[in-house]
């Protein structure tokens, strides 16, 4: 096979697709592959038939897709997941579902982490932890509200979310029961838990 060109050791002609040239390529590597030195020849011509082509395809002269190119090198790329798109979803949860910007949520971030690390670190008593529910409830209510200006809707969300926060805090509460808590401290954790059902709420419902 040493004194056949390229195409001849592939048994392709010169004006062979990509397509055919690896495909004779595959062929016979798998038709002597017992064979190493011929495996090598084969190898051989068919980089050199590759490169032989990159170099017209630099001048001009014939154009190689760009998946072609040392295709046996390349790793498949497994497929991108689709992004994530709330236009498939169903009409009265579009109506519920928001996608702020970051903007959008900086603002609830620092006041209910503001609320939440204040009833965490502060030794607060049940009338301290109140104020600062009460203040967590009115934030949450002008969040939801400045959205779509509808106020019983924000009241409504509040609520439930007021409600989903005491049941999610006494739940911790109950799980760290064996850790010798303090009443002050399963208060704490419903705050928390509040807080954060608040800023879920005010930003990422409407």
């Amino acid at each position: 096979m040493s004194q056949q060109t390229p195409y001849e050791k592939l048994g392709v002609t010169e004006t062979a697709s990509f397509e055919e040239i690896q495909a004779a390529k595959t062929r016979l590597t798998q038709q002597y592959s017992n064979d190493v030195k011929t495996v090598e020849d084969i190898e051989a011509a068919y980089d050199s038939i590759i490169m032989e082509r990159l170099k017209l395809r630099q001048e001009g002269r014939i154009k190689v897709p760009d998946r072609i190119r040392f295709a046996e090198r390349q790793r498949e790329t497994p497929p991108t997941p689709p992004p994530l798109s709330l236009d498939n979803s169903p009409s009265w949860l579009q109506q519920f579902i928001d996608t702020p910007s970051s903007q959008d949520i900086l603002w609830p971030t620092g006041i209910f982490l503001a609320l939440a690390l204040f009833v965490a670190f502060s030794s607060a008593n049940s009338s301290s932890i109140s104020v600062f529910l009460a203040l967590g409830v009115f934030a949450n209510i002008y969040f939801l509200n400045r959205k779509e200006n509808k106020f019983g809707r924000a009241l409504l969300i509040t609520l439930a979310g007021l409600f989903i926060g005491v049941g999610l805090g006494l739940g911790i509460a109950q799980i760290l029961q064996g850790a010798n808590i303090s009443a002050e401290m399963s208060q704490s954790f419903i705050g928390m838990a509040i807080f954060f059902i608040f800023w879920l709420s005010s930003s990422f419902l409407r």
